[in-house]
């Protein structure tokens, strides 16, 4: 009995265990460029948004033209980078803190910066067969 008592007894308090753990002195930056892909979205999201409100129901060659121009071009551009790299971001930690098993996280996470990958790269070579 003595000994069963032993077992399950702890004698660390959460923090002392917590502490013991170490740290893997890695989150912090998958964190803060969450946060700052986020902020640069927001006005390139907004500028976006405007920019084709202005160009509803506007012919197909003002269309290229408004995409082939060389600020439209490179704000499109970043605009493909970082929304995709922000989502393949978020959807890492995603499947880090809920996939159960090892080999589903790794797969998951490996087709997701894939198929980020080659939609981005598809993207960007769109505009950039319009723009120039």
């Amino acid at each position: 009995m003595a000994n069963e008592y032993a077992k399950n007894t702890v004698l660390r308090s959460p923090l002392g265990r917590v502490r013991g753990l170490g740290s893997a002195k890695g989150g912090t930056h998958h964190w803060w460029m969450q946060r700052v892909t986020s902020a640069a979205l927001l006005p390139l999201t907004l500028w976006f948004a405007l920019s084709a409100a202005s160009l509803a129901g506007a012919p197909y060659e003002e269309a290229r033209a408004w995409i082939a121009h060389p600020v439209n071009a490179v704000l499109l551009l970043a605009s493909i980078a970082l929304a995709f790299h922000h989502t393949a971001a978020g959807m890492q930690v995603i499947m880090e803190d809920y996939a159960n098993q090892e080999w589903v996280k790794v797969g998951s996470i490996l087709a997701i910066k894939a198929i980020c990958w080659l939609l981005a790269i598809a993207s960007a070579l769109a505009v950039l067969r319009i723009a120039v």
